[in-house]
């Protein structure tokens, strides 16, 4: 890995813990610079623009999320709809995952407003979730098995507006009725 490879490392970590505590409120590229500890200048020599800037970032924090995810279920194992649901609902509803959902929802709400680059971050991150959800299904019809996976995605992605527009005790309630789920063949 190059000097500049290394640094653009170092400064998509900072960037991405910027925007984990702080939202997209503080994304212009002086505030992006600021977090990442360089000047404008060095922000665009690492990017070359911010919404570049942006996807990487929210490459890495996307990233992270993917590693908490693994540990609570690893590859390979396929569980039941239900079980995936409600151990989903449960991270997602947990104090170190807040920061990632509520991020995702801003990332959603911009997306639907048509900035850039944000529709393409969405789908990205869409993409991937579906697929790692699909994954884990044990569910043997692929038709039924994306299907499953697309309204546990709605679900835990509903926890997060629950807790946005409610609180986080309806949210944290939702997730405990979440084991009550069942999905039929």
């Amino acid at each position: 890995m190059t000097i500049r490879e290394e640094q653009r490392r170092r400064v998509t970590e900072r960037l991405a813990g910027h925007l984990l505590a702080t939202g997209l409120s503080r994304a212009s590229v002086r505030q992006l610079a600021a977090a990442a500890g360089v000047s404008d200048r060095m922000l665009l020599y690492y990017f070359k623009d911010k919404a570049e800037a942006l996807s990487e970032a929210m490459a890495q924090v996307t990233s992270q999320l993917g590693q908490r995810l693994e540990a609570s279920v690893t590859a390979g194992e396929r569980l039941a709809p239900e079980r995936l649901l409600a151990e989903a609902a449960q991270m997602v509803t947990g104090a170190e995952v807040r920061p990632f959902m509520a991020l995702w929802m801003e990332v959603i709400a911009a997306a639907a407003r048509g900035e850039a680059p944000f529709a393409d971050i969405a789908g990205q991150v869409t993409a991937g979730f579906l697929a790692w959800i699909e994954s884990r299904l044990d569910i043997e019809d692929p038709e039924r098995r994306r299907a499953t996976a697309g309204l546990i995605l709605a679900a835990v992605d509903g926890l997060a507006l629950l807790e946005i527009g409610a609180g986080a005790p309806a949210a944290l309630a939702a997730a405990e009725r979440a084991r009550d789920v069942r999905f039929t063949p």
